[in-house]
């Protein structure tokens, strides 16, 4: 099941909720992607930023901030800051995986090129600093600084891990920790700090952030397997076709007789791909339960996400977010 089929979706309330809001930041971020001297750059953001993208995270930070009471102007700041780094960091992951699509169309760099689409995410990344630095907040600096750090790491881990048969589900977790859920739970902790709520709050928004975002990328990771093209943005199976070593491969490698482990030591680890490679790795995993344990995996980290909203303050959006923990993990039902 596709996002866009759940009924009575927490994202479009939350959209409708703050519609607002997220109409000032899509200002600002037309505004601040914008440069006098290179046109290329807002060719390129507009490509991506106005690609129809659900923009869930700068609606966390409006969300976390309007929860906790905030009324200032600076949750727009922090919300297009998320989008900013978010944006550079697709920019960029698409030019080191060679992807040619994303969110169902041609990726920047097949428009344009490598070098137009990794100096595009640098320029976003120093917009990105310039709006958080706006808000006056070191605090807010920190965490957004942090956490861009995080993303880059994690991204890098992923390059050294993905191939590697070595790698286990706690090698996995940092990853995602680190290219995902890092900047949820970045927008979510952001929203907090601004509207001054308390260190439990904060940190439940921090823990809301990084919970619904590991159930997020798990999810995705699922739907290369075994989701539409429309859905999930790109080809089934681009993760095996890139020999990338996500959680469902990783417990099926786990549970490997001698012949599957061969399999996936030619096909991931050597990269020697065959026709029929793919529908043999989805029996492999079926084999397995692969795909069903790493969905249990997915709806425990949403249970997570859930538990940490108890300490917030009742309010709507309060329910919103619970019902998008659900929102998420729908789409493997």
């Amino acid at each position: 099941m596709g996002l866009d089929e759940v009924s009575q979706k927490p994202h479009d309330r939350l959209s409708a909720l703050l519609a607002d809001d997220m109409a000032a930041v899509n200002a600002l971020i037309r505004d601040r992607m914008a440069s006098e001297h290179a046109p290329r750059i807002p060719q390129v953001t507009a490509h991506l930023v106005e690609a129809g993208g659900k923009r869930l995270r700068p609606l966390l930070t409006l969300a976390a901030a309007r929860l906790c009471g905030y009324g200032g102007p600076y949750h727009i700041h922090l919300a297009a800051t998320v989008e900013f780094i978010h944006t550079a960091t697709l920019l960029h992951d698409d030019v080191v995986d060679e992807s040619t699509r994303r969110r169902g169309r041609p990726t920047a760099n097949l428009l344009w090129d490598n070098k137009s689409s990794v100096l595009v995410g640098d320029y976003l990344f120093s917009r990105s600093f310039q709006l958080m630095v706006e808000t006056g907040s070191l605090r807010v600096l920190d965490i957004l600084a942090n956490a861009s750090a995080t993303i880059a790491e994690g991204e890098v881990l992923q390059l050294t891990a993905a191939q590697d048969l070595a790698t286990d589900e706690s090698i996995y977790l940092k990853v995602v920790r680190g290219k995902t859920a890092a900047l949820f739970s970045a927008a979510t902790e952001v929203g907090g700090v601004i509207a001054g709520a308390d260190e439990e709050q904060v940190r439940a928004l921090f823990t809301y952030g990084d919970a619904l975002g590991i159930a997020f990328q798990i999810v995705d990771d699922l739907l290369d397997y075994g989701g539409s093209d429309a859905s999930i943005g790109k080809n089934t199976g681009d993760d095996f076709r890139e020999r990338k070593l996500t959680l469902p491969v990783i417990k099926a490698v786990a549970r490997a007789d001698a012949e599957e482990r061969a399999f996936w030591v030619r096909t991931i680890e050597k990269g020697r791909q065959e026709e029929g490679d793919l529908d043999r790795a989805l029996a492999i995993m079926a084999r397995h339960g692969a795909m069903e344990a790493a969905r249990d995996d997915a709806l425990t980290w949403a249970d997570r996400a859930r538990a940490a909203l108890t300490v917030l303050p009742d309010h709507p959006i309060r329910e919103m977010l619970h019902d998008l923990a659900d929102y998420v993990v729908a789409r493997i039902n």
